[in-house]
């Protein structure tokens, strides 16, 4: 048979090697000949010398493919059906040209009943000499007059085996047919007892009896996975996913939390763990966990800022920053996100330094027709103050004060507060300031 060649690129060294090979109808040579024909550009010599490798080795899969290819384009239908079927004649225990073979009778017959009759009858010697072989019963079924004699022939505890069985079976049978549904059962318990390793199996498994309102065995099955196979994080989540279903509330907290010690960016893990615990009303474990999917996953920067605007109220603002960081490297032109990380910045005791410089980078960005936020003038007041710019940070605080809509009197009068601590600080205003303090002061009643 033809073994996969490298293509050597250089022209010369090329010819040299192909010279070395070089004797009359060497399949090898002429298909080397055809690659580097075929490179330069020369499709009518490379199609001789990949049509003469083929003659001198008819039987090499690969090179009737690619006939087959050649005479399809030309509209040779027929030419392209013999070439695939000769192999097929020619490789009779080869299991692999013969579905190649039937696979490609049936799409180029279209239909047509003598294509899907070649096609059967070469699915039909296949399985002959391969008893039970689920590629071939797979194909065969959606045509065959006696389906359950095929179904039959599915090996009981063979992994592949069942799991095409179960989906035939589900074609075929009435879901409230007892006795369709038993077999399944048992063919699907027999082979996780042989094969509990095998993670589509057990997955297919514990989804049938979880659909059939059988949540016990459904759990059951991931469990005898998981201790197979410790190392399965995917069904390792799904199991505490099923535990939570089953109200078995610990089971599954437990199963999650294991997974994400043994690998902490398990993103169902996370989603599953903030769902739980929202639903628990603990709001701590809820923003964490919501916080490492965003981080894994990504969002929509409302997504981040609702997050974030929770930590920030729960008086954590350096988790609130570390995620806004995330978010604004996702979304580095969303001027909302640049406001809030240049918030949270400042409320971080560890990297209030640098909140002035972010607070610029978020102006920068901010549309001409919006004004900013009450919010962000007070922050980023406080931030100049910082650095010793009084006159500016007046001049913030006074258009906060200014953009507070009238029901929020209790940041209004906090505002008023703090101008009136700048000007007493700097000792100037001070008239103004008690002024500013008896209107925060009526404001409170």
């Amino acid at each position: 048979m033809l073994p996969l060649l490298r293509v050597i690129w250089n022209p010369a060294i090329f010819l040299l090697f192909a010279a070395s090979l070089a004797a009359a109808g060497n399949p090898r040579t002429d298909f080397a000949l055809g690659v580097l024909a075929e490179s330069r550009g020369d499709a009518a010599e490379a199609a001789l010398r990949f049509e003469n490798a083929r003659a001198a080795d008819p039987l090499a899969r690969p090179l009737v493919q690619r006939a087959v290819r050649v005479r399809l384009a030309e509209g040779n239908r027929p030419a392209a059906v013999k070439l695939y079927r000769d192999l097929a004649a020619a490789r009779p225990d080869d299991l692999e040209i013969q579905l190649a073979c039937a696979d490609f009778l049936e799409q180029q017959g279209g239909g047509d009943a003598l294509a899907l009759k070649l096609a059967d009858d070469a699915l039909e010697a296949a399985l002959r000499k391969n008893p039970g072989h689920p590629e071939v019963i797979r194909r065969l079924f959606p045509r065959a007059d006696e389906k359950t004699n095929l179904l039959d022939q599915l090996a009981p505890d063979d992994p592949a085996s069942v799991l095409l069985y179960a989906s035939l079976s589900r074609s075929l049978f009435d879901p409230a047919d007892a006795a369709a549904r038993e077999n399944v059962d048992r063919r699907f318990l027999d082979a996780v007892e042989s094969h509990p390793e095998n993670p589509g199996l057990a997955r297919a498994a514990s989804e049938h009896f979880r659909d059939t309102e059988r949540a016990d065995q459904a759990i059951d099955i991931l469990q005898r996975h998981v201790e197979a196979v410790p190392s399965s994080l995917d069904l390792r989540t799904r199991l505490g996913i099923l535990h939570f279903a089953a109200k078995r509330d610990a089971e599954g907290e437990a199963a999650l939390k294991q997974v994400l010690a043994i690998h902490p960016r398990q993103a169902l893990a996370h989603q599953s763990l903030a769902k739980f615990y929202r639903l628990r009303d603990q709001p701590g474990p809820a923003r964490f966990h919501a916080g490492e999917l965003l981080k894994i996953r990504g969002g929509s920067p409302a997504d981040f800022i609702k997050l974030a605007d929770e930590w920030l109220a729960a008086d954590d603002p350096r988790q609130a920053r570390i995620l806004l960081e995330k978010a604004v490297f996702d979304h580095p032109q969303n001027f909302e996100l640049a406001n809030q990380l240049a918030i949270a910045t400042r409320r971080d005791p560890a990297t209030r330094d640098l909140a002035a410089r972010l607070f610029r980078e978020a102006e920068a960005l901010r549309p001409a027709d919006r004004k900013p936020e009450p919010a962000f003038l007070i922050e980023s007041a406080e931030a100049l103050i910082a650095q010793g710019q009084g006159q500016a940070a007046e001049e913030r605080l006074r258009a906060a004060i200014k953009s507070f809509p009238p029901e929020a009197k209790k940041e209004t009068a906090a505002a008023l507060r703090r101008l009136a601590l700048l000007w007493e600080t700097e000792s100037r205003n001070a008239d103004a300031a008690r002024a500013l303090r008896q209107r925060a002061d009526a404001l409170d009643r």
